[in-house]
């Protein structure tokens, strides 16, 4: 009777006791299994489907299911880093009917590593998951990527009929593979390892991916032979990019590099524009390959040089490229519309299309202002020139200070000495400066040259003298300015443009017949570039046309032993000019004139009868 209410009110004794706790033990056991084999796997693969990335976070899913399994096995792991975890799991738990959930749980773990770029930590996993054969497997191909080895080394578990997986193993590894060898390849690519980052590329596109991630390798392949010196392959590879998903526009954008710096303007431009088009457009939805795929390569592969190489475009980055090419080709009525395009995109609001991290092909806004003004002016449209240069002018007239001092101090400031940033941020609002003044006074330099097109000397002299003024405002002070890098590019196009004033001023001036006027200017064109052909020339001419013809034949023979370059500068000096300057520099040149050589040289053959033996 005593031992019944005891056993009623739960007091059972110590055998029976002892037996429900093993039952209790060996429900619970089953239960984690259960969990690890039947939901884990999928709960992971449904979460990465439903937020379309592999989130950090959800890693701590699998840790999880490893404590778990741990725990049912009567060990702990609480302490241990996921690596270590792995290991510990792998060690102790024998059973048999959990080894084939957990190596698709080692997979989907290899895949949260790939995607946080932990290569070493899956090869580490894979050598885990794999046998002393598989290993040996994994080893024997000499010359292949040792990761991928591995995880093709690594045997798929084989599925189970009670278990439905919504990915199966094998589709997973082959995701793995690929993805490997894509990230490998564009770390390669990255470390300039060209050889081996095509290698590895090459593995990729033959694995297993979406359309459009495809087009991605083989853009990625394109950059890899252009820059392996091959564009002919890079082109056929940018091409099956194209073929592989057409919208992927970064491959049309790769594609006119790569005619461009083979010389071939029509396939440049044309690539361009079909580039330009297709940004104009609503995109349709992304090609992908079927089936559908929870766990995709794309979700697995982040890399900086990746978001480099598929940088997106704007339309204004585009049209502007189309300008620049067409300007710099001599298509100056297709430049022409197309810089009017582009400042119509400026108008509706263009710093919301811009990037602002110093990707964009985009110069600075009142350059794009000048070259425009370049090619309406090379096109005849003198005064929409006027009226472009007018606009920088303007812009810019409030960001100039009265003294613009540049010393040489400032230039050689060491990074590593006290107050090093703040003079650095000095030297920079300097340059900026600097910029914005050579802006205003090419402004003036390109309406000088529009009113002289326009027969309106007058004026003319009056925009070149209004730029000369403004370049006063520099005053250059130290030996080490023209021997240094940081203000060297500036002052060299302040140099430039005043050098083209002059000479323009100058011609302006003859045509006034204000020849001690223009005599002055070329003799100070002189000073600025010794040697100067144009400059050399005009200053003959005037000394010819006030009849100093000693002084005249003496300057054309100083200057016909120089030998200058065919580009009015002197060979191997000076940096390329601004786009906005070349049809100034052109302008410049000075009209060959065989008359007046041979006028000289009768001149001196006359003088040398003359002279008594």
């Amino acid at each position: 009777m005593a031992a019944a209410m005891k056993r009623r009110r739960g007091t059972e004794p110590e055998p029976e006791r002892g037996c429900l706790r093993a039952w209790a033990a060996h429900s619970r056991a089953l239960v984690e299994r259960c969990t690890v084999r039947h939901v884990l796997y999928n709960s992971l693969l449904f979460t990465v489907g439903a937020s379309d990335s592999v989130v950090k976070g959800e890693a701590e899913g699998i840790r999880q299911g490893l404590f778990r399994v741990l725990e049912a096995c009567g060990a702990c792991g609480e302490d241990l880093g996921t690596e270590e975890l792995w290991e510990k799991v792998l060690q102790e738990v024998t059973m048999e009917e959990l080894q084939a959930p957990l190596h698709r749980l080692g997979a989907l773990q290899a895949a949260w590593w790939l995607a946080a770029s932990q290569l070493g930590s899956v090869a580490g996993l894979f050598q885990l998951l794999s046998t002393a054969k598989d290993l040996g497997r994994a080893h024997c191909s000499e010359g292949q990527n040792e990761l991928l080895s591995m995880i093709k080394a690594w045997q798929v578990p084989p599925e189970e009929a009670s278990l439905p997986l919504v990915q199966s193993a094998k589709d997973l590894k082959e995701i793995l593979c690929t993805a490997a060898a894509f990230l490998q390849g564009l770390q390669e690519l990255e470390a300039g390892n060209l050889p081996a980052a095509l290698s590895l590329l090459q593995e990729a596109a033959g694995g297993f991916c979406s359309k459009n991630i495809l087009a991605q390798i083989y853009t990625c392949l394109g950059c890899c032979a252009q820059r392996m010196g091959k564009p002919q392959t890079a082109l056929q590879h940018l091409k099956r990019a194209l073929q592989a998903d057409f919208q992927c526009l970064p491959a049309l954008s790769h594609m006119a590099t790569v005619y461009h710096k083979l010389g071939d303007t029509d396939a440049e431009l044309q690539a361009l524009t079909l580039l330009y088009e297709a940004l104009g457009k609503n995109p349709p939805a992304a090609a992908s390959s079927s089936p559908y795929f929870l766990m995709r390569t794309e979700l697995l592969v982040h890399a900086p040089v990746l978001t480099s190489l598929l940088r997106h475009h704007y339309p204004s980055e585009v049209k502007y490229l189309l300008a620049q090419r067409c300007l710099q080709d001599g298509r100056v009525a297709d430049a022409v519309e197309h810089y009017l395009d582009f400042l119509s995109l400026l108008q509706e609001g263009l710093q919301q299309q811009v990037p602002m991290d110093g990707s964009s092909a985009l110069p600075r806004i009142p350059e794009v202002f000048l070259e425009a003004a370049s090619a309406l002016e090379q096109a005849g449209r003198h005064q929409d020139a006027i009226t472009v240069c007018e606009e920088v002018i303007s812009r810019t007239t409030d960001l100039i200070p009265r003294v613009l001092r540049v010393e040489e101090r400032l230039e050689q400031t060491e990074s590593s000495l006290p107050g090093a940033e703040l003079v650095g941020g000095f030297l920079s609002k300097k340059k900026e400066s600097m910029c914005c003044l050579a802006w205003r006074a090419a402004g003036y330099l390109q309406q000088g040259w529009a009113w002289a097109k326009l027969g309106e000397s007058k004026e003319a002299v009056t925009q070149f003298s209004r730029c000369l003024s403004d370049l006063l405002r520099v005053q250059l002070h130290g030996s080490g300015v023209k021997q240094t890098e940081n203000l060297q590019p500036e002052v060299e196009v302040l140099q430039k443009i005043r050098l083209l004033s002059l000479i323009g001023r100058g011609t302006q001036f003859l045509e006034l017949g204000r020849n001690k006027e223009a005599l002055l200017d070329f003799q100070h064109s002189l000073q600025i570039s010794p040697g100067d052909p144009a400059a050399a020339s005009y200053l003959v001419q005037t000394l010819w046309k006030m009849n100093r013809k000693q002084e005249a034949a003496a300057q054309w023979l100083k200057f016909s032993e120089s030998s200058p370059g065919d580009d009015g500068q002197q060979p191997g000096q000076g940096r390329p000019l601004p786009l906005y300057l070349v049809s100034c520099l052109e302008q410049a040149v000075f009209p060959h004139s065989e008359s007046l050589a041979g006028s000289i040289q009768d001149f001196l053959g006359a003088a040398t009868q003359d002279t008594p033996s």
